[in-house]
């Protein structure tokens, strides 16, 4: 089969697949009866003339015979190669001590777990908090005014992070090995809609990245790995300076040559648990803020003009950057269409925030982070754990805020969290919200007016007030005075690196820093391509490691 690519194929809201076929045959100078196949590649929304929003299309199709008359949007198309995962250097072997180890069930963990199994490697993965269904339930416990589970919440547990979250699939590119591919593949195969596979910002939502990460955990077991929750690792068990095993928090140990580091970004503990340990790792930047809703209605008008409310666009999300005065980035960041803003603390006396959205986007209110970049020399330390104190000093001045807000009935009590929140005009002139205005606020979990400038670093409050207005310009109603401010975005990306070399592994032999928390991933997509490569990685050096 002859196959070609065809590309900025411009369609009205309203069309069909009929519409597509006819494009493509028209591309490659036949009749679409003659198309021998047919796919979307690619779809985004071009917006830039509000006046007449339109589809863009990158499609592919097959003619049995080669293209006499290509259209100068048509090119032709190597076929793809699949994915192939390499041959191990050692055969896998299922006895105790030569399965390899993964800490941690997120994204990264998971498919590095998922890719061992598929190679026979019979992989153990272990993760501190519970599987998804019990976490769900202690999720919900939480944010319903039960007390805060430090084990099992929305940073641990089965998926990680991500799970809570709008579920956002979204990467720099593909590397041309088809990782990308494969990952949605799987995706798709455990649940999630067939549209990641093709839209230009692609999503799963919360609602249905539960059932992914079940099926995900289900087609791990049947190929022989184990998934072991409520289980937290204390310590690596490390010989000669080489990983020998894990050791646990209630003191046993499971042997293994090979431990791949998929911890998650909020894995506080035991980043200081590694540092005492001698294992290798460094401060790295991240960014600090403040999550911003408006309502949804106004943000898709602002982006999509009279077609807002066309069923075709669904909600309208943005992305907003702004260089300060001082040189930092201000950015939005994890823009949450028709979703929720979530306590997602994880330690008591302290609090996060983060945002997410279910697949179909629909509920009242947008939300976004509004974040500056954070430098390691603003910590106020040299040690490679100085960024997580850093964090931990802003949700501390957050939780109290929320905690001592007078007259608030949903304030903190008896050490339960709140989140502190503020109408965007008292932000902006650095005074407590004495109430909200006719935005009303979509937070899961409790929340206290506060006077949020407290909770941020000086040059962060600084920094957003400077780029409203810049974003307003951009977006008409950002700046809105009754705009919803909750606080504070901490956990944007791990503030540490747990250093590793060109095959992966730690200067600890054997260990393989992994995903998001160890520095090396932003986002759901790119931890679960990192943990593919980390299986590769492991499954080439298997032979001095697990033989």
């Amino acid at each position: 089969m002859n196959l070609y690519r065809i590309h900025n194929v411009y369609c009205p809201l309203d069309h069909d697949e009929r519409y597509l076929r006819e494009r493509a045959a028209k591309e490659l100078g036949v009749r679409p009866g003659h198309l021998a196949s047919f796919a979307v590649e690619r779809r985004s929304i071009d917006a830039r003339d509000k006046r007449a929003v339109r589809f863009v299309y990158t499609l592919t199709a097959g003619l049995e015979s080669p293209s006499r008359s290509l259209g100068a949007k048509a090119t032709e198309l190597a076929p793809a190669e699949p994915y192939r995962f390499p041959a191990p250097s050692a055969e896998p072997s299922g006895r105790d001590g030569h399965r390899p180890v993964v800490i941690g069930a997120g994204p990264a963990g998971l498919f590095c777990a998922l890719s061992l199994a598929e190679a026979g490697f019979r992989p153990v993965v272990i993760e501190r908090g519970d599987a998804v269904e019990e976490r769900s339930l202690a999720v919900s416990s939480f944010w319903n005014g039960g007390e805060l589970d430090p084990e099992s919440n929305m940073q641990f547990g089965e998926g990680g992070a991500g799970t809570y979250s709008d579920g956002k699939l979204t990467a720099s590119g593909g590397d041309g090995s088809g990782r990308d591919r494969r990952v949605l593949d799987e995706f798709v195969a455990a649940g999630a809609p067939e549209s990641i596979r093709f839209d230009g910002k692609p999503h799963i939502g919360t609602d249905r990245l539960v059932e992914v990460v079940r099926n995900l955990r289900r087609k791990i077991e049947s190929l022989g790995g184990e998934i072991r929750f409520r289980i937290r690792a204390e310590a690596l068990a490390i010989e000669g300076g080489r990983v020998r095993g894990v050791v646990l928090a209630d003191g046993t140990r499971i042997d293994s040559g090979a431990v791949v580091l998929a911890i998650g970004h909020s894995s506080r503990d035991t980043f200081a648990s590694l540092a005492a340990q001698g294992v290798p790792m460094e401060r790295k930047p991240f960014a600090i803020g403040l999550r911003i809703e408006h309502p949804q209605e106004m943000i898709s008008r602002s982006q999509y003009g009279d077609s807002w409310n066309h069923p075709a666009l669904g909600a309208a999300d943005y992305k907003l950057t702004h260089r300060a005065s001082d040189g930092r980035s201000v950015y939005s960041f994890c823009m949450c269409p028709g979703g929720y803003v979530v306590d997602a603390s994880s330690e008591p006396g302290l609090t996060a925030c983060n945002g997410m959205s279910d697949y179909a986007r629909d509920a009242p209110n947008a939300n976004a982070a509004v974040v500056v970049s954070v430098r390691p020399d603003d910590f106020g330390g040299s040690g490679p754990l100085a960024g997580v104190e850093y964090q931990r000093r802003w949700e501390r001045l957050a939780w109290e805020a929320a905690r001592e807000a007078s007259g608030s009935p949903s304030a903190g009590s008896r050490g339960r969290s709140a989140l502190p929140v503020q109408a965007l005009g008292d932000f902006m002139e650095g005074r407590a919200s004495a109430c909200l205005g006719g935005v009303t606020p979509s937070v899961r979990g409790s929340f206290a007016l506060a006077e949020l400038g407290a909770c941020l670093p000086p040059f962060v409050a600084a920094g957003i007030r400077e780029a409203v207005p810049a974003f307003d310009r951009r977006l008409s109603g950002f700046g809105r005075t009754d705009a919803v401010l909750c606080g504070v975005e901490t956990r944007t990306s791990s503030p540490v690196r747990v250093t590793r070399d060109d095959g992966l592994q730690s200067a600890v032999r054997g260990l393989f820093p992994c995903g998001e928390g160890a520095g090396y991933a932003g986002g759901i997509m790119s931890a679960a391509i990192d943990g593919i490569r980390v299986a590769e990685a492991l499954s080439l050096s298997s032979a001095s490691l697990l033989g």
